[in-house]
């Protein structure tokens, strides 16, 4: 009897983890609540790193698609303080190991090397409940359902399927995020497109940052870091972006005018993402039929990692799942068992970046951390 999988996010892990379970000629199926792979914009840039992300794309077959889609010349990378002094600039040499690619190329060539109908659009998960023996009943809003006899959160911070195995929330970090846009920059913006260069951007001062990258086409995007309560971040009118956008620019005054620019210049509304995070720990006891990947096992602030980290997820439990043929309990198992450790040592690292880009001795310890890593510690 074949095993029904249903993978709940087709986000870059849910996808990873269906596309190397075809690899494997295992059937499954991914249900996605937004109604088309077009619905909304899919984000900006993201550095593939050699050591999880691109290892998951050779598991996935699509390595050689991925390389294809990479903005040469993205992982350059420089560090700026807020008069505008450049203390830190790395080329983009090829070396690196984490190329940029953007986020809806990388998700689209996932989706493409999928078989037709793998993903069904236009379902959002309204609940999972166990029928026992490890299968689920899944009950969407447009009022379908479906049964499974795994069920995988692929679902991201705020998972519907996490509820089944943990109790854990996430948290409000004390850190909020501003997403800006300017385009056609080396025309119309040319000191901020000077002060960015060829790929990303850090301009830090304690508890607050410019962060911005250079996307292909010469669009800059940014996102401003902020040390704010929530009630700060409830109080901004967000039906009067002009205004928001220069109340943002005040917590910058007397920074150079080439950074404040990627603020107040700003061609999109802004966008406010407060950062939330699970405990740095977060597991779980072994529950039959059912498992997470990616954001929905281990939200964390933002630091490079989470689209690695969910990509290699799904990889690594398609692996499992393969190599435990009619067992899924075992491979469960395993997945877990490596998973939780590998977690939990990347939100301890996100926390300690979090204090280098914004703690009291920012940005030159952000600089001490990028020389370190050009000498090899």
């Amino acid at each position: 009897m074949s095993t029904s999988i249903a993978i709940i996010g087709a986000g870059l892990g849910g996808l990873t983890l269906a596309r190397v379970l075809h690899v494997h000629g295992i059937a499954s199926t991914v249900y996605e609540a937004e109604a088309s792979a077009d619905a909304r914009s899919q984000g900006g840039m993201l550095d593939i790193h050699d050591y999880n992300g691109q290892l998951a794309l050779k598991d996935a077959g699509l390595f050689e698609a991925f390389e294809r889609i990479i903005h040469v010349g993205g992982q350059a990378s420089r560090v700026l303080d807020r008069r505008g002094k450049v203390l830190f600039d790395e080329p983009d040499d090829g070396t690196g190991g984490r190329p940029e690619v953007r986020r809806g190329d990388l998700r689209r060539i996932l989706i493409e090397a999928l078989p037709e109908g793998a993903i069904c659009w236009g379902h959002k998960l309204a609940a999972a409940c166990p029928l026992g023996d490890g299968r689920h009943t899944l009950s969407f809003e447009d009022g379908t359902t479906a049964t499974a006899d795994l069920v995988v959160g692929a679902d991201g911070a705020w998972s519907k399927v996490r509820p089944l195995l943990s109790a854990a929330k996430p948290e409000y970090v004390g850190r909020v995020f501003i997403e800006t846009y300017l385009f056609n920059s080396d025309v119309h913006h040319k000191p901020s497109a000077a002060a960015v260069g060829g790929g990303s951007l850090f301009a830090l001062a304690p508890e607050k940052g410019i962060f911005a990258h250079r996307e292909p086409e010469g669009v800059l995007h940014t996102y401003v870091a902020l040390s704010k309560s929530q009630d700060w971040i409830s109080s901004i009118d967000y039906a009067r972006p002009k205004e928001t956008l220069e109340r943002v620019a005040k917590e910058f005054t007397g920074w150079a005018p080439a950074l404040t620019a990627l603020v107040t210049d700003g061609e999109t509304d802004p966008v406010f993402r407060p950062i939330h995070a699970l405990p740095a720990d977060h597991r779980w006891k072994r529950v039959p039929g059912v498992t997470l990947v990616g954001d929905a096992a281990h939200l964390m602030a933002p630091s490079g990692e989470g689209a690695n980290l969910a990509m290699f997820d799904g990889a690594e439990l398609a692996k499992a799942i393969a190599a435990s043929p009619g067992n899924l309990e075992a491979a469960l198992t395993v997945y877990e068992k490596a998973l939780f450790p590998r977690s939990a040592a990347a939100a301890a690292e996100s926390g300690e970046l979090l204090e280098v880009c914004f703690g009291a001795e920012a940005p030159q310890s952000l600089v001490d951390m990028f020389a370190g890593h050009e000498d090899g510690e």
